[in-house]
């Protein structure tokens, strides 16, 4: 790999990072191991072809360019967190998956059966993730920081809002909601 290649790469991994909270190779490599997939499965519930991921995973592209796909891999990473607290099993893992690979996607805060809880209510977690999505999908989490920024003065409500939901990670905007309830 030439110089060049090898800034592109870095480029378009930094842009992954901005977008979705780390490069989609470090992501989509603890898929596979938390739901124990190996590339070829991951692409197919995701809706991609193998290349493509493997484009993804190593640089050569910088953004998954369908919103639909983007939902199954937050939808994958619900998953992989139910997996990993023991929440669901293995075989109910592998159902969901087959659930998930089956979605069409469609609105960025659509409400499919993953989204609910036992009482039908969309659960904390989701709707983090949902307004995330949102709000990364019309600027980097670097962006979303900067008018963050611009509006702390005089808008310190928002600011904190655009901080902790639109470039946090969602483990600390469900403990900032939690926290706000009381």
């Amino acid at each position: 790999m030439d110089a060049a290649q090898q800034e592109a790469t870095a480029r378009a991994r930094e842009l992954q990072r901005n977008w979705y909270g780390e490069p989609l190779g470090t992501l989509f490599r603890k898929l596979i191991d938390d739901l124990g997939l190996n590339q070829a499965r991951l692409a197919g519930v995701l809706g991609l072809s193998a290349p493509m991921l493997s484009q993804l995973m190593s640089g050569q592209r910088a953004k998954i360019g369908n919103p639909a796909v983007v939902q199954r891999v937050q939808l994958l990473q619900d998953l992989a967190g139910q997996v990993a607290d023991g929440s669901v099993s293995a075989a109910e893992a592998t159902e969901r998956m087959e659930e998930i690979k089956k979605s069409q996607g469609g609105s960025v805060l659509s409400n499919t059966t993953q989204t609910t809880s036992s009482s039908g209510a969309p659960t904390v977690k989701r709707v983090v993730r949902e307004i995330q999505s949102l709000l990364r999908s019309v600027a980097a989490a670097g962006d979303i920081i900067d008018a963050a920024d611009v509006l702390a003065p005089t808008h310190p409500e928002l600011a904190e809002f655009l901080r902790v939901y639109g470039a946090g990670r969602t483990s600390d905007a469900v403990a900032h909601y939690q926290s706000h309830q009381n």
